[in-house]
């Protein structure tokens, strides 16, 4: 069953778009970081170099916007793992080129998905809080709170 949503006054329905898990996003990452690999296999670019990068890239930014905004360390972790792995280092070994060039890597990841996920998880519109004013019978005698009040009580 697919729920779909309209906006007031619009004429159009729009599906409804269901957020992905912490853990589902991370899974859908790691199998993706793996098919791309198989793909860059094909394409004989399984080295370190641009094309590798930007294609992990992309399926960060792919999972992350089906994705809740907390699942972009893992959905970046594992586009990290499987970059190092299979197109860096190749053979299925994760090698390690010191802290800060991985790092930085892992940092461009998590960013990528965290930056695609943003926008769907921001609110689509503010609502506006006005105070119910009262226009009941006014009271033209004097006050009772009124400090120069000098009647009865």
């Amino acid at each position: 069953m697919r729920m779909y949503s309209a906006r007031p006054g619009a004429g159009r329905y729009r599906p409804v778009l269901e957020r992905l898990s912490v853990p589902t996003a991370g899974t859908v990452a790691l199998l993706g970081g793996g098919a791309l690999a198989l793909g860059l296999g094909a394409l004989r670019e399984l080295h370190s170099g641009p094309l590798p990068f930007l294609g992990y890239l992309v399926l960060c930014g792919v999972v992350g916007r089906r994705s809740r905004p907390g699942a972009a360390p893992l959905i970046g972790l594992a586009a990290w793992l499987c970059c190092n792995v299979f197109a860096e280092h190749g053979h299925g070994e994760l090698g390690w080129a010191g802290p800060w060039p991985e790092a930085g890597h892992y940092a461009m990841f998590t960013a990528t998905a965290l930056l695609a996920a943003l926008p769907a998880a921001l609110p689509r519109r503010t609502v506006r809080v006005s105070r119910l004013r009262f226009d009941g019978p006014r009271f033209d005698g004097p006050r009772f709170d009124d400090p120069r009040f000098d009647g009865r009580r």
